[in-house]
């Protein structure tokens, strides 16, 4: 089934579970009933769980913010897209057809797409922060690759469990099997031993995106704290050019009533002098409105390279759990298969094991194709925010750093008119005091 019919199909199976009586003699039935309630609820607005439960106001509702995660437009476009292929006839093929796969999959569903990054990356002047851009967006990109070969995975891994869950689906839930059952499970379990485990323990891919986007998240910190500094001192050359403005103008005034014969240079040198620095305080607004808006998008791909990094640590931790549930269902069934087709019983513990175990590692397999989902929607997110939607995010952040060069030419220039000024003044002073 697919992994869309299965969520949809959860909706009738919660409907179905409600009506039942809540006592049973089967432990294994009600532990499959609770988890295939729970999971429902949990993928259908979380609603009953929310209204029932004595959750106060202020309390986050985790389920149900996760619920609506998973129920917006983007989540289910991601979804249509990155799964249209699995379900397909293509996933058996060689190591180069997946790969080329993966790639055409990835340009449909991560944005902005790769021409237009190389676009505007090559277009922009080798800085530092063209560099930090680049690495950005490459991390990213090979985060979302890695992602599209867990999706292989998880297809893998249904295929893996394929014999387990028809013979789960044959044999009933009485504790005693008949022989043709046993010798059913037998084959069954043979099949399920030959097929590799599809995750792996431990995947460098996932330590090398760790230290890309910390290393990501460290730089662009330094940047915002750069930019925060950068900010303060043009405010304190904002706040003394307009300290300077004022000294000027007093001392013009204070030179033209002591000395009358120089009244009249006085307010002619002053003249010009106020022109420049009224000039260069004017568009004090308007390049500290740049400033920030340059801040804040350094503060919002930090933010986004911290949210990406932990959607990888999770996804790496569902991984992890995959491959530790699937190799401890392997040592189940090999542990069968040593007794031999004729031991009854152990057999039986076997399935009964295993009956218990399936509805976690389906939840867990669940669990993994949402967040691969989240991540693809977080990254998209992170690579172009919504108010810049049709602007790439690279060339905003280079457009940006020259605005802000700007505003430092402009501090400095009208440092210097003040310094201009003052010499002026102190010359005249210095004539009158002669006279």
């Amino acid at each position: 089934m697919r992994p869309r019919e299965r969520r949809c199909d959860a909706d009738g199976e919660e409907d179905d579970e409600a009506g039942r009586s809540c006592s049973t003699t089967d432990p294994n039935t009600s532990t499959s009933s609770s988890t295939g309630a729970s999971s429902g609820a949990r993928r259908n607005g979380g609603g009953a769980a929310a209204g029932s439960s004595p959750v106060s106001g202020a309390t986050i509702n985790l389920s149900q913010e996760y619920t609506l995660a998973i129920q917006t437009s983007s989540y289910n476009e991601i979804w249509a897209k990155i799964h249209v292929t699995v379900d397909g006839q293509r996933v058996d093929g060689g190591a180069g057809d997946e790969d080329e796969e993966d790639r055409c999959t990835l340009a449909g569903v991560l944005l902005p797409e790769d021409p237009v990054v190389e676009r505007a990356l090559g277009d922009a002047p080798d800085t530092e922060l063209t560099r930090l851009a680049s690495d950005y967006l490459r991390t990213t990109h090979h985060a979302s690759l890695l992602c599209l070969s867990l999706r292989r995975a998880l297809h893998r891994a249904r295929a893996l469990y394929g014999p387990i869950t028809d013979i789960l689906a044959l044999i009933p839930h009485a504790p005693a099997l008949t022989a043709t059952q046993c010798d059913c499970a037998f084959d069954a379990f043979h099949l399920f031993d030959q097929m590799p485990n599809p995750f792996l323990p431990h995947a460098a891919g996932f330590q090398g995106m760790h230290r890309s986007f910390a290393g990501l998240k460290t730089h662009l910190d330094l940047r915002l704290l750069k930019a925060r500094r950068r900010r303060r001192l043009l405010r304190c050359a904002a706040r003394g050019s307009g300290i300077c403005l004022i000294a000027c103008a007093t001392g013009a005034a204070i030179a033209g009533l002591l000395i009358a014969t120089h009244a009249v240079t006085a307010l002619l040198a002053a003249v010009p002098a106020c022109a420049a620095s009224r000039g260069s305080c004017c568009p004090a607004p308007a390049w500290m409105k740049r400033l920030q808006q340059h801040m804040d998008r350094l503060d919002a791909a930090a933010r986004g390279a911290y949210v990406l990094n932990n959607d990888v640590d999770t996804i790496e931790r569902l991984v992890g759990r995959l491959h530790a549930t699937i190799e401890s269902d392997k040592i189940l069934v090999r542990m069968g298969l040593e007794r031999g087709r004729g031991q009854h019983h152990t057999i039986e513990e076997v399935v009964r094991q295993l009956r218990k175990n399936h509805p976690s590692l389906l939840r867990q397999l669940t669990d993994l194709e949402e967040h691969i989902c989240l991540y693809f929607a977080a990254a998209n997110r992170a690579r172009l925010p919504p108010h810049d939607r049709q602007v790439n995010y690279a060339a905003a952040c280079l457009h940006k750093f020259f605005c802000l060069k700007q505003c430092m030419m402009r501090s400095l220039s009208l440092a210097f008119a003040c310094h201009d000024v003052q010499g002026h003044f102190l010359l005249l002073e210095s004539h009158g005091t002669k006279s």
